[in-house]
């Protein structure tokens, strides 16, 4: 393993060749293109991979500037990237828009979205930290009360100087600690401030949805909407009729369905069919639960199967069985049959 120039940090991978590194990061990460800004003899790079539940931090060091083009797969798993720069700097490509994290900026993006990136200075160390973006869909679903798939749109830089920028980036450095640090690492603790941090960006970095946290406080809903909220929450695996959901708020059918459609926008039965599909989502997530997609289905009241797969494809961007496979590792269905490698592409599958 080569040495860093920094004798602080240490490294689980290294190596001295420009592929060496190239085969390492399309092993973990995916298929794309790499090259060297200009020729060099005495390339040297070092990685150390930490994981825990849903996050993962690297700290990469090399020497010498190179750029790569990134060509996600149907397999690759998407995450929200929070890259805090030690030393040099990484910049992340949008079209003909660039964003770039250098000391005292931070640099927040989804790895399916950014189509190339670019390391900076001849000594460069940078950790990033990966977020499952189920956690930041997770969030956007329990702050708008709606489901949400496609790019949120982040404002890709943030400088360290402001308040957000000092919140988030001392969560991503607890986090950091947490995963680097066995000794310290806590179940509990770790899903809190991982929740916290995904949170904080939502709320704090301008991005598609913004405009909705400011909804004016008159839209609180009444009592008899939140009784009927409770009550399909507190009996949400339970077969549940709406003159049910209407005797426990203490109001007519009509009354609540007004009630829903003024302050949730939808119909008392779409939004039980919500919470139902959020509770699915969660037990298919879970790489824990045992069950099959389709008792997970029954377990929540889905008695048809393909009207739940459109609804579920419809609300979090994939089929719940591509959500089970994926979580269990297992490649998706048109996948498993690629090679791991075609020409100069390192491809994962």
């Amino acid at each position: 393993m080569s040495q860093s120039s920094n004798p602080h940090l240490t490294f689980k991978r290294g190596g001295s060749t420009f592929d060496g590194m190239i085969e390492t990061l399309g092993a973990a990460f995916g298929e794309y293109r790499a090259e060297l800004v200009s020729p060099v003899d005495d390339f040297q790079w070092s990685l150390d991979f930490s994981n825990f539940d849903c996050a993962t931090v690297i700290k990469g060091f090399h020497r010498h500037e190179f750029q790569f083009q990134i060509q996600p797969t149907t397999s690759a798993v998407p995450h929200l990237s929070v890259v805090l720069p030690r030393s040099g700097g990484m910049g992340v490509t949008y079209g003909s828009r660039e964003a770039v994290a250098r000391h005292g900026k931070l640099l927040l993006y989804n790895n399916l979205e950014a189509e190339s990136v670019m390391m900076y200075g001849r000594s460069n160390v940078i950790d990033e930290l990966l977020l499952d973006w189920n956690v930041v869909l997770q969030t956007l679903d329990q702050t708008f009360e709606t489901p949400f798939s496609g790019s949120l749109n982040l404002l890709p830089e943030l400088e360290m100087s402001t308040p957000a920028g000092q919140m988030i980036g001392s969560l991503a450095e607890t986090v950091i600690q947490g995963l680097r640090d066995p000794s310290v690492r806590s179940p509990v603790a770790m899903a809190h401030v991982t929740q916290a941090l995904a949170d904080v960006i939502v709320r704090l970095v301008p991005h598609k949805l913004s405009h909705l946290l400011d909804r004016q406080p008159c839209m609180i809903a009444p009592k008899h909407v939140r009784r009927a909220i409770e009550f399909m929450e507190a009996n949400i695996s339970q077969p549940i009729r709406m003159p049910m959901v209407a005797e426990a708020a203490g109001v007519s059918i009509r009354a609540l369905q007004l009630g829903f459609r003024a302050f949730r926008e939808t119909t008392p039965a779409a939004y039980l069919a919500r919470l139902r599909l959020r509770a699915a989502r969660v037990d298919l997530l879970d790489p824990a639960n045992a069950s099959s997609t389709r008792e997970i289905c029954l377990k929540w009241g889905f008695f048809h199967f393909g009207r739940f797969s459109a609804m579920y494809k419809a609300s979090y961007g994939e089929g719940p069985s591509d959500t089970r496979r994926r979580i269990r590792g297992m490649p998706p269905r048109a996948c498993r049959q690629q090679k791991t490698a075609v020409g100069g592409w390192i491809s994962l599958t």
